[in-house]
């Protein structure tokens, strides 16, 4: 199975926008209630590789206003983001030369969006049509969650869980029914790339129960939107990557591992050759990644799985300049308890040429002789190999 934000959109074709002049433009204003904050940023989504970069910024007024702008290009995704919040607020589609979008924080809370509307943007309101309807759906499956935890403290009998299964099916059929709808209806590419994606991202995660859009569906899916959209480099870009992860012969495995010396968090300088004599999955992610935190459970459990069969995994963050505490948090959160390294360099770390790492999270397995034998080991993909290789 291809999980889309994981491992299809790893090509890094597109730049951020330039303020070239006589450009046309994409301006989004609007208004910011309830929130302190002094800054709002402008963020291009590129397509190919789901890595925002900000292209603009603007100091928000006395009265909540605020105005942005980005050079009109082909259809993409931006999203609007309040000082330095790891999450944006809302995200829109620039089909349209200018939008307006007011969003409403919460009183109690003001990192919380209580409520948001977009105008001028008929692919923007469709964005968020999608987002609340999947993610109010997807609550009916934490609540069953919470449900089964309880019983689980209760020590309760195996027949009760019975219904909780019944009705989670049913929740995880309705949204992938919701999703495909949704895709079918989009008329814009950028629309429809993102919400394959929200949904394969939403279905890597095991523990929510989504059955993820085959393979040969996202290929025809993309084959079909590059098609019809021949000029759109970001679906060029996707395609592309399709292609070659169709194509068995990886572009790393069979290579002797490329040698990597970084720090771990005391500063002491953690070599991978070091490793030889085990298998070890070398785990590229950072902390702001949202896909790579959704894919820590999977690897938790294969590690807690394999350590003890000639297995263990390296993790390499590409955390930004400055946030080493938010790394130390998140591996402390995610209970990754195994060997971390960085050099903190984002985009810039020694590691990202030396593996050609187009988007995170990326992994490669190697065997105790230090060759890769996989690489986009995800979800149940991980734990299958390993299990072929240490049963």
């Amino acid at each position: 199975m291809i999980r889309l934000i994981p491992v299809l959109f790893l090509l890094s074709l597109l730049t951020a926008c330039k303020n070239d002049k006589g450009a046309k433009r994409f301006v989004v204003k609007g208004k910011i209630t309830n929130n302190t904050a002094r800054m709002i940023y402008l963020e291009e989504v590129p397509m190919a590789t789901m890595q925002a970069s900000a292209v603009d910024s603007a100091e928000i007024g006395k009265d909540g206003s605020y105005s942005l702008k980005a050079v009109a290009g082909e259809a993409r995704v931006y999203n609007l983001r309040l000082d330095q919040n790891m999450y944006p607020i809302a995200a829109v589609i620039n089909d349209v030369s200018s939008l307006t979008l007011n969003a409403v924080f919460s009183k109690e809370n003001n990192q919380f969006v209580e409520s948001y509307e977009v105008k001028g943007s008929e692919n923007s309101q469709q964005l968020k049509d999608f987002m609340t309807g999947f993610n109010t759906r997807l609550q009916g499956i934490f609540e069953l969650g919470r449900q089964a935890d309880s019983l689980r403290k209760l020590q309760a009998a195996d027949s009760l869980y019975a219904p909780l299964n019944t009705k989670g099916l049913a929740i995880a059929t309705e949204l992938k029914t919701f999703a495909e709808k949704a895709i079918k209806e989009s008329k814009n590419p950028a629309l429809t790339m993102l919400i394959l994606g929200y949904y394969q991202s939403s279905a890597n995660n095991q523990g929510l129960g989504l059955l993820p859009v085959s393979n040969e569906e996202v290929t025809k899916l993309v084959n079909e939107l590059a098609a019809s959209h021949p000029s759109h480099k970001g679906l060029a870009g996707i395609k592309a990557m399709l292609d070659k992860q169709n194509n068995p012969h990886a572009r790393l495995v069979g290579q002797t591992a490329p040698e990597i010396a970084l720090p771990d968090p005391n500063g002491k300088e953690i070599k991978l050759s070091s490793f030889r004599g085990k298998y070890v999955l070398v785990d590229f992610w950072a902390s702001w990644c949202v896909p790579c935190r959704q894919e820590n459970p999977n690897v938790v459990n294969a590690y807690q799985k394999f350590k003890n069969k000639n297995f263990t995994i390296l993790g390499v963050s590409l955390d930004r300049p400055g946030q080493k505490e938010a790394w130390l948090k998140a591996i402390k959160d995610d209970q990754l308890t195994w060997s971390h390294i960085s050099d903190l360099q984002f985009w810039n770390s020694a590691v990202v040429p030396l593996y050609g790492i187009e988007g995170i999270p990326y992994n490669v397995l190697i065997d105790p002789e230090g060759k890769i034998i996989a690489e986009s080991l995800r979800g149940a993909a991980l734990e299958a190999k390993l299990s072929e290789l240490l049963p």
